[in-house]
């Protein structure tokens, strides 16, 4: 670390302030009245902070070289990115398009999911870290461009489709930033284990599953019971 060269020293103190303002500002995002001012300049800065964290996290693992960190800020910017995205195509069920950007970036994410789950299942050893880590979170990466990739195809039935999506992709994202907190600091405390890396997936992922099940039946249509006259 103190040999590093300067570049890549600056890269690191960019990518920990952008990481640190991700997880404070993802709580405020979530907090704030839904559509409003404030969750719509909170939820953006969070966006740019995990840009950031993915723009600087890629050069560094590649300097190490760690590429299971490499790859994974690939997919956790998609998230991020993705349910910022969402909210431009509401108009799917209508008959609106993906963008270029939509597909290119969905078709990037893919590969990247790929290739961590191949790599963690039969090279680990080229990752760095243990295998079913790999796998599980390729599988991540992978759903989260496939189910991208289905809702620009076969059109979205739910009307509030986006609303899941935005919400499930940017609670995604933050699940991926408490992976990559709890490996640089529990790691040196209890040890390399495989529960360091997945513990936010594993209880990330049923919140989102919970969340969106609340939401779903908040925006079901209420069916009016008619009265005897």
């Amino acid at each position: 670390m103190a040999s590093d060269p300067v570049w890549m020293k600056a890269l690191l103190a960019v990518h920990i302030l952008c990481g640190f303002g991700s997880f404070l500002l993802a709580p405020v995002a979530l907090a704030t009245a839904k559509g409003g001012k404030q969750h719509k300049r909170w939820g953006m800065v969070y966006l740019w902070s995990m840009g950031g964290v993915a723009v600087t996290a890629l050069p560094m693992a590649l300097f190490r070289p760690i590429l299971f960190l490499a790859l994974v800020a690939v997919f956790s910017f998609y998230a991020a990115f993705s349910g910022y995205r969402v909210l431009k195509l509401k108009d799917l069920p209508r008959g609106g398009q993906a963008k270029p950007i939509d597909w290119i970036a969905a078709l990037i994410t893919l590969a990247d999911g790929v290739l961590l789950a191949w790599l963690g299942a039969f090279h680990a050893e080229k990752i760095q870290v243990i295998g079913i880590v790999g796998v599980v979170f390729g599988f991540i990466a992978m759903n989260l461009a496939f189910q991208q990739m289905k809702s620009f195809l076969m059109k979205p039935k739910e009307k509030m489709f986006w609303w899941y999506t935005h919400l499930g992709n940017f609670i995604g994202s933050y699940i991926a930033a408490w992976s990559a907190f709890s490996v640089v600091t529990l790691v040196h405390v209890i040890g390399n284990h495989w529960y360091v890396w997945l513990w936010p997936t594993i209880i990330g992922v049923p919140a989102i599953v919970v969340t969106t099940i609340y939401y779903k039946r908040k925006f079901e249509p209420k069916v009016r019971v008619a009265t005897a006259a």
